[in-house]
């Protein structure tokens, strides 16, 4: 599967919302500033190319609904950057947090009562 860029990823924010949608619904749902109606349409036809979305002709119009759920892009984007930025070690991941202070002990206690508990499920 091919990456989407911050663009795509976006629009796919929205898809993913609205669960199925034309261009103009879309494009209602976004937040200001509003890209031009046409660059949107281009941007969900990439994605369709990419396998992200799917397209029902209905009239003379195209209702788009999402191939791939959000959760499963999730899964394969984080695989893939914790493997190209800390070599596939989610130890590392949480450890470069920690250091940044993006992430509090408190939170860390947190991550570790859920997965003891197996609330992360």
């Amino acid at each position: 599967m091919e990456k989407l860029t911050q663009q795509e990823e976006e629009v796919m924010q929205i898809v993913w919302q609205a669960r199925q949608g034309f261009v103009k619904d879309f494009l209602d749902a976004m937040p200001e500033p509003k890209p031009p109606y046409t660059t949107l349409a281009s941007t969900i036809k990439n994605l369709e190319k990419k396998g992200y979305v799917q397209s029902e002709k209905l009239a003379n119009s195209y209702r788009y609904s999402p191939l791939i759920k959000a959760e499963e892009y999730k899964r394969r984007f984080m695989k893939g950057f914790v493997q190209d930025y800390f070599k596939s070690s989610y130890k590392e991941l949480i450890a470069f947090f920690a250091k940044e202070e993006k992430i509090s002990a408190d939170e860390l206690k947190e991550i570790i009562s859920m997965i003891e508990k197996g609330d992360h499920k």
